[in-house]
């Protein structure tokens, strides 16, 4: 249960009460997932590319993968200071209003002539980029508790799609237009999908009063108070870990000799990863049948055996791709059973909820990819599997621990 000294407040929906909100449009839907999706990609179109990025504005090779973890780190500072807002701001208005902000940022970001200024616009896009974190609280709002892991589902279904998609898309259009085409064509897409929000999402304004000071401080209350929420959390994190080492890595690997491919042969690579969308929907269905424990334990293990058939990457292609199939199935059912799971916990706080769970996980992810290139250079790829391996570890170990004890 939720720690009593927070505020509870009764959820509305328009003038709805939960549960008897109205549903969801298949139009709204479509859209919204497909706008959680162009946001979330903004924090991936520079895995591939940050060998290109790194040359074209004099940045080390050691430390290239500084650029994905500012937009990771971006992220999370959006999801601790922006995200929680939706418990208490109109939430179409919220939402489309970090919307026009992370087009401007990423026109920007294609434009900019040195790297202290791509870092720190990296870090502003990825801050914006959280209004997908705010679209997925919103369609939980409009579903029946028997079907809110379908419809996160489907949502996530989106987001997920333009995180996988993002890394091929960003390598095909690098091989064409440079790297900072794909920034371009994103805002494009953010402000295209801005405007078809603003006609088609539905409005929800919470009763939530809380003055945001202590909005943000009810954060850390609830990652100590909710087991579920800290348990859920760290998870993910362990598994993001994993996910952000093998992700940054795989793509400055096949640069390089032995392979060196191009980045439309990379392109291609990354494509493996798009099959994780698949489990987006099948998690969801599984933890509405009472089943999250069995799905997050497969899940870690997924991720586990990925990075130990990532160690054969060195000089087999097949390995990489076998293994960023599994690392991204992992990672996408785990996302989806713990937001299933976390909203289950309070109507009235699910942005808070989904705050902590996201920022949580995803300074685990901004780990796993800041550490990634100086252990590329110094140990090699199986110092980088080696160290995707660690994090998911460390989260089954966990899981049997903490679960047993729940």
């Amino acid at each position: 249960m939720t720690s009593p000294n927070l505020a509870r407040p009764t959820e509305s929906s328009r003038t709805a009460p939960e549960g008897a909100a109205p549903r969801l449009s298949r139009a709204a839907a479509f859209a919204m997932a497909l706008s959680a999706g162009a946001l979330a990609a903004n924090l991936y179109y520079a895995q591939p590319v940050v060998a290109l990025i790194g040359a074209d504005l004099g940045m080390s090779p050691a430390m290239e993968s500084l650029i994905v973890t500012a937009s990771q780190i971006g992220y999370a500072l959006g999801l601790v200071c922006l995200v929680p807002l939706g418990d208490v701001v109109e939430n179409r208005r919220l939402i489309l209003l970090t919307m026009a902000a992370a087009a401007l940022g990423l026109v920007a970001l294609a434009l900019t002539p040195s790297l202290p200024l791509l870092l720190a616009l990296t870090l502003l896009v990825g801050v914006a980029s959280t209004a997908a974190q705010m679209i997925v609280p919103l369609a939980a709002s409009f579903a029946p508790a028997e079907e809110r892991g379908r419809i996160v589902g489907n949502i996530m279904t989106g987001l997920l799609g333009g995180i996988l998609l993002a890394r091929p898309v960003s390598s095909f259009v690098a091989g064409f237009a440079g790297w900072r085409g794909i920034f371009l064509l994103s805002a494009l897409l953010v402000a295209g999908l801005a405007l078809a929000g603003s006609r088609l999402f539905p409005a929800r304004r919470p009763a939530g009063r809380e003055r945001y000071g202590t909005l943000i401080r009810s954060l850390g209350r609830l990652f100590l108070t909710e087991p579920v929420l800290r348990r859920r959390a760290l998870y993910h994190a362990g598994l993001f870990a994993a996910f952000g080492a093998f992700w940054t890595g795989a793509p400055i690997l096949l640069l390089r000799e032995p392979y060196n491919l191009s980045p439309q042969w990379v392109a291609l690579f990354t494509l493996s990863g798009a099959l994780g969308v698949l489990a987006a929907p099948v998690a969801g269905r599984m933890a509405d049948r009472g089943h999250s424990r069995r799905g997050t334990l497969i899940a870690i293990s997924l991720v586990l055996v990925a990075m130990l058939i990532a160690f054969l990457g060195t000089h087999s292609l097949a390995a990489l791709v076998v293994a960023g199939i599994l690392v991204d199935l992992g990672v996408q059912a785990n996302l989806v059973i713990g937001q299933r799971e976390i909203f289950q916990l309070d109507a009235a706080i699910r942005n808070r909820l989904n705050a902590v769970y996201m920022t949580t996980f995803f300074l685990g992810g901004a780990l796993g990819s800041s550490l990634t290139s100086p252990i590329l250079e110094r140990f090699g790829w199986q110092g980088v599997a080696a160290l995707g391996g660690f994090f998911p570890a460390l989260a089954l170990l966990y899981f049997l621990t903490a679960e047993r004890r729940g």
